[in-house]
């Protein structure tokens, strides 16, 4: 198959008038909406007609082997075998169904460019541009989630991630964990990746990961935990009423993990049933983590 390498640039998407004059929407929404949804099936069958999908799934030219077009039969018996939403019924889907058909699409996606016309079956042989492609997929999936507030970015290599709240989120772009501490260092960085998961259950397992993290460093000061967690809190405040502060939050924190299915699923915990309370939770743990490693000097 012969590929196109055109050098030519993709046109960036001109913000609207809304976008100038307000900035862009929050996204904090983790349903897909039946606006949203509907743009994503405009855009798949947009490239299903102009034959961006031919490169994975040929049609070819009856008098040779040229690409000329899309096999939709083969490419929708390729999505149901996956078990993913299209084509489309009127239904609205599962969201992660959605991310899912999102994400094998970008795979699956080149720029079509029209090469020779075949005036017999009057139709182009086709090459393609994979890089071109994706990058214009990519661009106008992400401006329909981005215009209905949707909470999940389509990022460079095809995998959605979920945006998170914008301080929280703010912070965990920032952090680098260079603290000293090999393991240390591990599970915060799970724990970062599993928050920006778009599945609950995973961000869920984010607690876990951060709250292992926190008995990790409280024993990093000193081999005695108790005395350990004094220097902490010591190097985080050396203001009386504040260092007061942050002794009572602290065990409140380590209490959380004990009591609830965090790092303990034992009968009697109690259950973490809402994405807004392991939002919550993850952003009061981490504070206190970040808070610590600066005093300490352990980075964060």
């Amino acid at each position: 198959m012969m590929m196109c390498h055109s050098k030519k640039s993709l046109k960036t998407t001109m913000p609207l008038f809304s976008e100038r004059e307000r900035g862009p929407r929050a996204r904090t929404i983790e349903e897909i909406t039946e606006n949203c949804w509907n743009g994503i099936v405009g855009a798949i069958q947009t490239r299903l007609n102009d034959g961006s999908f031919g490169l994975t799934f040929q049609e070819t030219c009856p008098d040779g082997n040229a690409v000329c077009g899309v096999d939709i039969a083969n490419f929708q018996r390729a999505i149901s075998g996956l078990g993913l939403p299209w084509p489309p019924d009127g239904s609205l889907p599962n969201p992660y169904d959605v991310l899912d058909l999102i994400e094998f699409c970008y795979e699956k996606v080149a720029q079509v460019n029209p090469g020779s016309y075949h005036g017999f079956f009057q139709h182009y042989h086709l090459s393609f541009n994979i890089e071109q492609g994706r990058s214009a997929f990519r661009e106008e999936i992400n401006r329909i989630f981005s215009r209905n507030g949707i909470a999940y970015e389509l990022e460079t290599n095809g995998h959605f991630k979920r945006l998170a709240p914008a301080v929280l989120g703010d912070a965990l772009a920032a952090a680098i964990f260079k603290t000293g501490d090999r393991l240390l260092d591990e599970l915060l960085e799970t724990a970062r990746q599993k928050f920006l998961d778009p599945k609950p259950a995973v961000r869920k397992e984010a607690l876990e990961k951060l709250w292992d993290a926190w008995e990790r460093l409280k024993t990093l000061e000193d081999r005695d935990k108790k005395r350990s967690v004094g220097m902490l809190l010591d190097k985080a405040s050396p203001e009386p009423n504040f260092r007061a502060l942050l002794e009572v939050d602290a065990k409140a924190l380590t209490e959380i993990g004990n009591n609830f299915t965090i790092r303990h699923t034992e009968v009697g915990k109690t259950e973490i049933g809402s994405v807004e309370h392991v939002d919550y939770l993850f952003h009061r743990m981490f504070g206190m983590i970040q808070l610590t490693l600066r005093g300490s000097k352990r980075g964060g």
